[in-house]
């Protein structure tokens, strides 16, 4: 099967259970013969985002489409600059501040390139990194600290991609949805996308 056809999405799922189980198991397929971060979380991305665009009795590409998918990562993945100019050591491009996730593997509209953790955490990622728990926004107009990286987002979610490790928990980054409609998530999608970081967490070398 061509790789593009794992988002695809059979007429006979109607609910979100359906749904989400769906993705999970295309995503199974994508991940099985590749255990690097970067294309895995590409892909991940790519097959939610396009799913739900796929999914027009609950999402689709109309007044309650998905306008954003995608990761946030602690910036310690990311490689150091092999060949850098004399700006790039400017302390607000440095990679390594571990104050702040940076922007990873996305399917939507240009994000925001960072998001603080540390000391104040900043908006719904910055939240659900910190306190290591999904948070489901229905209307981010009301959410304190809310970073509108696209004015048109209604709902959210936030998923953190937990790694555990040697006895310990260990944050890596987050899952983000944006939704166009106000309550365009809920529990049974909090369900699905879990499962989904699972997969992605233990699919990957981190």
């Amino acid at each position: 099967m061509p790789h593009a056809d794992t988002s695809l999405v059979p007429d006979s799922i109607e609910t979100k259970s359906e749904f989400w189980t769906h993705v999970y198991d295309q995503l199974e397929i994508l991940v099985a013969d590749q255990r690097h971060w970067v294309s895995n979380l590409s892909n991940a991305a790519s097959l939610i985002y396009n799913s739900l665009q796929a999914f027009p009795s609950n999402f689709g590409d109309g007044e309650r489409s998905v306008n954003w998918c995608g990761f946030y990562l602690i910036s310690s993945l990311f490689p150091q600059p092999r060949f850098a100019d004399d700006a790039s050591m400017d302390p607000k491009f440095q990679t390594h501040a571990s104050a702040r996730m940076l922007l990873g593997p996305f399917s939507g509209k240009p994000a925001c390139q960072w998001i603080e953790v540390s000391p104040r955490p900043r908006g719904v990622c910055g939240d659900a990194f910190v306190k290591r728990t999904t948070i489901l926004v229905p209307d981010v107009q009301a959410y304190p600290g809310h970073i509108a990286c696209d004015g048109d987002t209604k709902s959210e979610i936030v998923c953190p991609l937990i790694l555990q490790k040697g006895g310990e928990d260990i944050t890596l980054g987050v899952l983000d949805l944006d939704c166009i409609a106000i309550g365009g998530f809920d529990e049974d999608d909090q369900v699905g996308l879990e499962k989904i970081t699972a997969l992605i967490i233990r699919s990957c070398d981190w």
